[in-house]
């Protein structure tokens, strides 16, 4: 074997610029910084097959965005690093750095969690001073964010905010940077917001004099939003930049617009959740939403080239907002993109392949997980094929726990698969024979849909429910991944903890079995159980939504779309609750459509009867919003603002023959306008437009007589 030697050398150029020069015998690597080097070393390892270098004998390169950089929480909400040890976090921050990272954020032990977690090694600002001390000493920036949760109006709070981030400041050995959010958590007013900011920034500069702050604009109102642009118009000179994340209702164009250059403008993307997110998947179907969750494995490489071409121009660069390692390859994939935006997914998986899997197989394996996700999985093929390929990835003796991610999700989806294929089977089994309860009578048409549900799970299911359990425990064992609450302790199933979700109900046995039982006691038992049986009221003719599922919401107006709107700020949004079929929700009553902000839901009908009156029945259900909607037809006032009144609520709603004499209805729910946070709750579950029996002229509503 042919030894070949590694030399580093200085060089006179930028901060964050190397050369490399390769000859069979030597490599040469100048750079003028660490972090530098460290990036070349970055560039090697990305350019290893089997120990062979594939390179040109001289290669010079630099970043294009000034800002690259990701959060660390280490908190109990987290879904990893809660549990990882200092070591653990060094290792991490380094595999950052190689991948072109130059920013590390670390949440501050002052947030919206539990004080402690009960897996951490350490006390949060014990870990805090070692981690920020780790990338202090690889050259790269450490930084902080910091909510402000105290209500300022209460005298002394502002006194006791600026005291303890002095005491902080004052233990740690570096901080470049100070991330101070509008709200997520947080909730200061911008005349409270600046002036805190300002003192904040005063002590942090007298330990830490070129140490930068910036603000956001999360969780503002209309009326919040208008006096932190009239803030900024006083040019404050304390004031870095401000950033651009969650849970802001103006979207990163129209930042750019009311900033106008006084700032530079970095992001704050959300690459760890796949709904009630920045970046919802779009058409996800129920049965993964419901199972796998807001916190998977999610690597969304075609996705994640849409977002950050939405985002990144006019921007100095971003720090990615992540909760753990479930987001591993969305991260690694943001690295790549700050630092040459036209790196494509591909070439990102090559080398994620060689630096972490040691198999150019896996390459394939990102945008197949990718698809799993789009359509029903009971109809994907795809979910298949993919598990397939994940299992014959022959990962490198040195690769770490990264592949157990990607085996974790293939193993996800096909046991979603396979468990939706027999749930559906059996529902569509039980419901035709309560349909024919008419014909059969009552009681054998409920002990055969009693039989339906009650069918065996397919012999597929149990071996992949196996693996996934084996691979979950792996990824505790070598990641401190929390993928159960009982098992490894994660802090709710909602955080990543989708293990504990793999065997729940995906039809409606739990509240068809209840209803029934009760339809059995009624002298019109049959007619009920035909009823329960057709949800989908065939036999009034209803032009029926079932809302939050991508392939049963045919009237359902979805606007823009990802492509070009990949926040969904303007488009219709699918989602689900935070319940389950198993406590007796309808599987069509827990997917719901919704818009944000002042973007209604729409729903839009053609080809309707001309001289047919309508009725609207509407299912107002999915979280627990209260916030009232109002319903318009065709731009007319149907009904004014009215709250949701309970979890589920029936409203019917007639809508005007004059409405629909074109043969055409366009239904909008609007919720108030200039809301902030989120901006959710439009949330519609179900709608039935049902025409009217048709009446003779002389006979209908208003009709002389």
């Amino acid at each position: 074997m042919t030894r070949v030697s590694i030399t580093f050398l200085s060089a006179k150029l930028a901060p964050e610029a190397f050369t490399i020069t390769t000859t069979p015998r030597a490599i040469t690597i100048r750079a003028a910084t660490t972090r530098a080097r460290l990036y070349a070393a970055g560039w090697l390892l990305r350019h290893l097959d089997d120990l062979t270098l594939t390179a040109p004998a001289h290669i010079t390169d630099a970043p294009a965005m000034a800002i690259r950089g990701t959060q660390i929480g280490y908190r109990a909400k987290n879904n990893s690093y809660d549990a990882w040890t200092v070591p653990m976090l060094t290792r991490r921050i380094e595999d950052f750095a190689l991948l072109g990272g130059n920013r590390i954020q670390f949440v501050a032990p002052v947030s919206d969690d539990a004080a402690t977690s009960p897996l951490s090694p350490l006390p949060a600002t014990e870990t805090l001073i070692a981690v920020a001390q780790a990338t202090h000493r690889l050259g790269l920036d450490v930084a902080l964010f910091y909510p402000l949760l105290r209500d300022y109006e209460k005298p002394g709070s502002a006194d006791a905010e600026v005291a303890d981030f002095t005491t902080l400041a004052a233990k740690l050995p570096a901080l470049d940077a100070l991330y101070i959010p509008g709200g997520d958590p947080g909730h200061t007013a911008p005349d409270r917001l600046f002036p805190l900011a300002q003192r904040i920034a005063g002590k942090l500069r007298q330990r830490f004099a070129k140490a930068e702050v910036l603000l956001s604009t999360q969780g503002f109102d209309a009326a919040g939003l208008d006096p932190f642009h009239v803030q900024l118009a006083k040019h404050p000179r304390w004031l870095t930049a401000i950033f651009v994340g969650p849970q802001t209702r103006d979207g990163i164009a129209e930042h750019r617009r009311r900033i106008a250059g006084r700032y530079p403008i970095e992001t704050y993307p959300d690459t760890a959740h796949t709904m009630h997110a920045q970046f919802p998947i779009p058409d996800w179907h129920p049965a993964f939403a419901l199972t796998e969750g807001r916190e998977p494995v999610n690597p969304r490489p075609a996705a994640t080239d849409r977002i950050f071409a939405h985002l990144a121009p006019q921007t100095r660069g971003f720090v990615s907002y992540s909760e753990g390692v479930n987001d591993d390859w969305n991260v690694t994939q943001w690295f790549r993109l700050g630092w040459n935006p036209a790196t494509p997914a591909s070439e990102v998986a090559q080398d994620y392949a060689r630096m972490f899997v040691g198999d150019m197989a896996f390459a394939a394996v990102p945008l197949a997980l990718e698809s799993n996700w789009r359509g029903d999985p009971s109809a994907n093929a795809g979910i298949d094929a993919t598990l397939r390929l994940v299992g014959t990835i022959r990962p490198a003796r040195w690769a770490d726990w990264r592949i157990d991610l990607y085996r974790y999700r293939a193993t996800y989806d096909a046991l979603v698969r396979h468990r939706l294929i027999a749930a559906k089977a059996a529902q569509g089994e039980a419901f035709w024979t309560l349909r024919q309860a008419p014909a059969t009578g009552a009681e054998p048409a409920a002990v055969a849909a009693r039989f339906a549900y009650a069918r065996p799970e397919p012999a597929i299911v149990a071996p992949l429910r196996a693996d996934l359990t084996a691979i979950a425990d792996r990824l505790w064992q070598r990641a401190r991944m929390q993928l159960s609450v009982a098992r490894h302790g994660a802090s709710h199933w909602e955080r990543g903890a989708n293990l504990d979700r793999a065997d729940i109900e995906l039809n409606d046995r739990t509240v068809v079995e209840g209803e029934m039982a009760q339809a059995l006691t009624r002298p019109d038992a049959a007619a009920r159980l035909y009823a329960i049986g057709d949800p989908w009221r065939t036999r009034d003719m209803a032009l029926y939504d079932d809302l939050g599922d991508p392939t049963a919401e045919p009237h359902l107006v979805r606007g823009p779309g990802f492509d070009a709107d990949p926040q969904s700020m303007e488009s219709a949004i699918d989602g689900v609750a935070d319940h389950i079929p198993d406590q007796g929700w309808r599987m069509a009553d827990l997917s719901y459509a919704e818009g944000l902000y002042e973007t209604p839901m729409r729903l839009r009908y053609t080809g309707l009867e001309r001289g047919r009156r309508y009725r609207l029945v509407a299912r107002w259900a999915g979280e627990d919003y209260a916030l009232p909607m109002r319903l318009t037809g065709n731009g007319v006032e149907l009904h004014p603002f009215r709250p949701r009144h309970g979890d589920r609520e029936t409203v019917e709603t007639a809508i005007p023959q004059r409405l629909t004499a074109g043969g055409a209805l366009t239904l909008e729910w609007h919720r108030p306008a200039n809301i902030g946070g989120g901006g959710r709750g439009h949330q519609i579950a179900q709608t039935w437009l049902i025409p009217e029996p048709l009446v003779p002229e002389s006979k209908a509503p208003g009709a002389e007589q």
